[in-house]
């Protein structure tokens, strides 16, 4: 996948905006294995694809797998940096129900 795949992906795990400040390109194969946070439910990097449909018995997962910034370190060779910047915002001012003609 490209680094901008990884990076989308990589968001909605950490449930925060990640930039790629990497200046990578080109497309990578990559196996990623980390413990996903139980308050997420895993994800498509690895870990557990989503969780087990409703009903069904939770999938087993690794108790020794590292959590996901340890594992992009460890396995990839990148670093989850923590930093401030500015980042889109979406603000609702006002909504009303729409006119029925």
């Amino acid at each position: 996948m490209p680094i901008a795949q990884l990076v989308t992906l990589l968001s909605q795990q950490t449930g925060r905006p990640v930039f790629d400040k990497t200046g990578l390109t080109g497309i990578y194969d990559f196996t990623l294995k980390y413990a996903p946070d139980s308050a997420q439910g895993g994800g498509p990097l690895g870990g557990r694809a989503g969780g087990p449909p409703p009903g069904a018995p939770p999938l087993p997962t690794d108790p020794d797998a590292p959590n996901i910034y340890t594992a992009i370190q460890e396995q990839l060779g990148l670093k989850l940096d923590n930093q401030r910047g500015p980042v889109d915002v979406t603000v609702i001012d006002r909504i009303e129900k729409p006119a029925l003609d």
